[in-house]
């Protein structure tokens, strides 16, 4: 395992992920802003009505391709060559299965509408993904990172103007697409140029390997995407658009640090693929120190978004947003659990055990479903975050108990290197919590208390000491 290579690939993604959040901040601020609660309540809808279904264009094929190419890059052009035409019958499927529930949920004009276009956008996203995937199988994520961020500039651009141009929601949406389609634009470039030029096969027994080997991970997308998706749908069918607005603005919030978790899967599935393939002793180790990693980051600021929720809220929404910062209390462990679980999965994929990954999801996704339809009538919001959380946790015990099975859980040095992350985030945060410091000021504060107290229970050891030599070329 080439600790530079990873680092290096790591650090283009970071970098593009690092503009795209904040250019994200900024534009999830203004959009809700100038939209109001409930056009962003439509926005949040439609947006998640097109992610619930989009995995109908893709069908597992982008991580199957991953895995595929990434232990021999041979096979990259019949992939692509069929991967192309198929992907594109299904998306025709993908947009009138769009159109058919927009229908039957007796949704407004202008909701059918926007939402056709964002399910287009969707389809131009997941074609992007496909392009992506050979990128990644090379450990080439200076290209990927390149595209991510034309995307997200263009994006910001656009949105921009239409907020200038008061342009409305269209505005809004139009500027999505267009950004999109610079963005393939790009991407279909680069892989000319550098990879392979795709030539359009029509081998329909490839079509059905590709279904049949990019089922488990697609089984696994649906139930994915319907337990972080199904909580605004249901929000706005039994509730309506202000309680789906005020959740969907703090669910863009939580979208910005889960962006994050891109990066890792961007990176670490291809080489745990090959770990697997050749050096599978080193799989546990990679994942233990994964999750470590992770939960190192994103303990602490969860800690820090629960002390100071409502300013957060107040500065990036104002006061018509304040009832989300109870919202965003609840919502911020999903970060969490989300970056640990994506760990776990990717271990079980990379193993060839997507089927069990598969059936774990549809386990939280039922659950989700049912803990929706208990708590949302009730609780509203509140409820929708409740739910969301507590699918983590589900997910987080089931993935552990696989790993145990396939003897790949995680060595028992980890629950003492938790348990200090922990024990020092609970320091940070009731040192801010008594300091009663202003939120900007914390930031530094926490870092310094939390980083202090980190060295001071050991809880960096020599194997981080050894990795951060390596990441630094010494």
């Amino acid at each position: 395992m080439d600790i530079r290579t990873i680092f290096a690939n790591m650090s283009w993604l970071a970098t593009s992920q690092i503009i795209t959040s904040i250019l994200a901040f900024f534009w999830t601020i203004f959009t809700a802003r100038y939209l109001g609660v409930n056009d962003y309540g439509i926005l949040g809808f439609v947006v998640s009505l097109s992610a619930m279904f989009a995995i109908i264009s893709d069908l597992g094929q982008s991580t199957h391709i991953v895995r595929s190419v990434s232990v021999d890059y041979s096979k990259a052009r019949d992939y692509l060559g069929n991967a192309i035409p198929f992907k594109s019958l299904l998306s025709v499927v993908y947009i009138l299965v769009i159109l058919f529930v927009l229908l039957i949920t007796d949704s407004s004009e202008i909701t059918i509408l926007i939402g056709l276009l964002f399910a287009f956008e969707s389809v131009i996203k997941n074609f992007c993904s496909l392009f992506y995937g050979v990128f990644q199988a090379h450990e080439k994520g200076s290209y990927q990172a390149i595209a991510n961020t034309i995307l997200n500039v263009l994006t910001f651009v656009f949105i921009i103007l239409a907020i200038y141009l008061d342009a409305g929601l269209w505005g809004i949406t139009w500027a999505y697409i267009f950004a999109n389609v610079a963005c393939i634009v790009y991407t279909v470039y680069i892989l000319c140029k550098h990879f392979e030029v795709p030539k359009i096969q029509f081998d329909f027994g490839f079509w059905k390997q590709l279904a049949i080997f990019g089922f488990p991970f697609a089984l696994t997308t649906i139930f994915y995407t319907i337990y972080y998706s199904i909580d605004i749908f249901m929000l706005n069918q039994l509730i309506g658009d202000f309680a789906t607005g005020i959740y969907n603005a703090t669910y863009k919030l939580i979208n910005v640090l889960t962006l994050f978790y891109s990066i890792y899967t961007a990176v670490f599935f291809p080489v745990m693929s090959k770990l697997y393939a050749k050096e599978k002793s080193m799989l546990k180790t990679t994942l233990s120190k994964s999750i470590k990693y992770l939960s190192l980051i994103t303990v602490p600021i969860a800690i820090w978004v629960m002390i100071y929720s409502p300013d957060i809220i107040q500065f990036i929404y104002g006061n018509q947003y304040a009832q989300a910062s109870i919202v965003l209390n609840v919502l911020i462990w999903t970060v969490v659990f989300l970056f640990i679980n994506g760990a776990a999965s990717n271990s079980l994929n990379a193993s060839h055990k997507e089927y069990s990954v598969t059936k774990i999801y549809v386990i939280a996704a039922v659950f989700n479903v049912i803990s929706n339809l208990i708590l949302i009538p009730k609780y509203s919001y509140i409820g929708a975050s409740a739910a969301t959380v507590l699918s983590e946790i589900l997910i987080f015990v089931l993935e552990i108990y696989a790993l145990h099975k396939l003897n790949l859980s995680p060595n028992k040095g980890l629950i003492l290197d938790t348990l200090k992350i922990v024990v020092a985030s609970i320091v940070m945060g009731s040192a801010l919590y008594f300091a009663h410091l202003s939120m900007w000021l914390t930031i530094p504060v926490a870092v310094i208390v939390y980083l202090v107290v980190g060295f001071v229970i050991k809880m960096f050891d020599n194997d981080d000491i050894y990795v951060i030599k390596q990441i630094i070329g010494r």
